[in-house]
């Protein structure tokens, strides 16, 4: 493996930024100093460009069986997707079959995910209780280093849980040490909704925002918190969405709770004014939490300004237009649930976040990369520091682009952000030392 010296680039941290030289050997940063000189290592000139750690995307669901069908991305694609995006982690998640140990479906996953070009590591998700489901999460944090596992509120037909189970959950991951995450919304408000819509005739995208209103969010994430305090554990809430959920989640943390929050773009730069289109565009933005309205991205802005936000991912699950979103054209509960985003987060960001003043770089750095990584347990990453991981982007500023499906490396034939400009773009990646981009 040759060494590689990153020369003049302005290293961007959480806390701090500054220009100095990089040296990777092997697999590691193994100095940050002013005119490092090596024998025989490559130089890589990055006068004028930023530094920055390997972005983590805490939230992605590649290869995902659902009822329409697998998800466009495997993890060969999604990967690929995620490494031209300047993002060389990603943590996805393990769904069992009803009566399937937890163990032999992370054991399942792990082999789906051979051959992914970025570092991936699983949330794990009991999906009932049995008399053994303790002693799995502890083999899957023991025997395999799981740091999370995901609960879901919603999707009680299939994988959502009641809350004599979320507590048996919350109390076994407390003994563990191990951090619980959580899909919030109110699943009986929700199917009461969409019942009532299509018996009513209201077939069309726009009634998928309408049957998961902001309340059923804000009513999950008060009720989580609520047992997350009684059994005195950390919890953290997933593509948070709307202000009355960030309400609740500050009023927790001021209290002296131990809640995380993790939000998306399509949160920050889309909203629900998508919905009011022809069906082949509305049906790109079905997706859980569905896009809300401009208060809630406002709220949300506010919310990673002060900290109540940790991280940004993107809950990339990209579905194609043809054969899986237009499966629900006359019943929008059938259209595949789900979007893309793992190529595009930090490039979003960067665009209408850090050149907008709305975030500093370094506040960039820390929700893509620093926080994941601290939070998750991800050891070694997330910054760009002597001893790390050598998982490095240089990211030029002067780069401009246009979003699209055409030109894009996600493997759909949509985007949610399409014709989006976007300012700034990772031009060479380094995974665990080696350029891969």
């Amino acid at each position: 493996m040759k060494n590689i010296i990153i020369k003049k680039g302005l290293i961007i941290t959480s806390t701090k930024s500054y220009v100095a030289d990089i040296l990777i050997e092997g697999t590691k940063i193994v100095k940050i100093s002013e005119n490092i000189v090596k024998k025989n290592a490559e130089i890589i000139d990055a006068k004028g460009k930023y530094i920055f750690p390997g972005a983590i995307d805490p939230h992605v669901h590649f290869n995902l069986t659902t009822p329409a069908g697998t998800t466009a991305d495997d993890f060969i694609t999604g990967s690929n997707a995620a490494l031209h995006g300047g993002t060389t982690s990603v943590v996805d998640f393990v769904t069992p079959q009803k009566g399937e140990k937890l163990t032999d479906a992370l054991i399942k996953r792990k082999k789906e995910a051979i051959g992914a070009k970025t570092n991936v590591f699983f949330h794990v998700s009991p999906i009932e209780w049995t008399d053994t489901t303790a002693q799995e999460m502890r083999e899957c944090v023991d025997k395999f280093g799981v740091k999370s596992f995901k609960i879901y509120m919603a999707y009680k037909r299939g994988i959502g849980l009641n809350d004599d189970i979320l507590m048996n959950v919350l109390e076994t991951a407390k003994e563990l040490n191990v951090l619980v995450t959580v899909h919030c919304e109110n699943d009986e408000i929700i199917n009461h909704l969409r019942q009532k819509f299509i018996s009513e005739g209201k077939t069309e995208p726009k009634y998928h925002p309408l049957s998961r209103p902001a309340i059923a969010e804000a009513e999950a994430i008060n009720r989580i918190i609520t047992l997350a305090e009684i059994v005195n554990t950390p919890l953290y809430i997933v593509h948070v969405s709307t202000k009355l959920g960030i309400e609740a989640i500050e009023q927790a943390q001021k209290r002296g709770v131990k809640v995380f929050a993790e939000t998306c773009p399509q949160y920050l730069l889309l909203d629900d004014s998508v919905y009011n289109q022809e069906f082949n565009e509305a049906a790109k933005f079905v997706l859980s939490p569905p896009i809300r309205k401009k208060i809630d991205q406002i709220a949300l802005w506010q919310a990673i300004q002060k900290g109540v936000i940790q991280t940004i991912g993107t809950d990339h699950c990209s579905f194609n237009l043809k054969g899986q979103k237009d499966l629900g054209i006359n019943d929008f509960t059938k259209i595949a649930n789900g979007a893309g985003g793992v190529e595009h987060r930090m490039e979003l960001l960067y665009t209408y976040g850090f050149t907008q003043n709305k975030i500093s770089i370094n506040k960039m750095v820390e929700i893509t990369a620093s926080n994941p990584a601290k939070i998750f347990g991800l050891k070694n990453k997330g910054e760009i520091k002597e001893g790390y991981d050598a998982d490095i982007v240089i990211w030029n500023p002067d780069i401009r682009n246009k979003i699209s499906y055409k030109t894009q490396q996600q493997n759909c034939d949509n985007n949610i952000f399409e014709n989006f400009i976007t300012i700034g773009k990772s031009e060479i990646v380094i995974l665990g030392g080696q350029k891969v981009r």
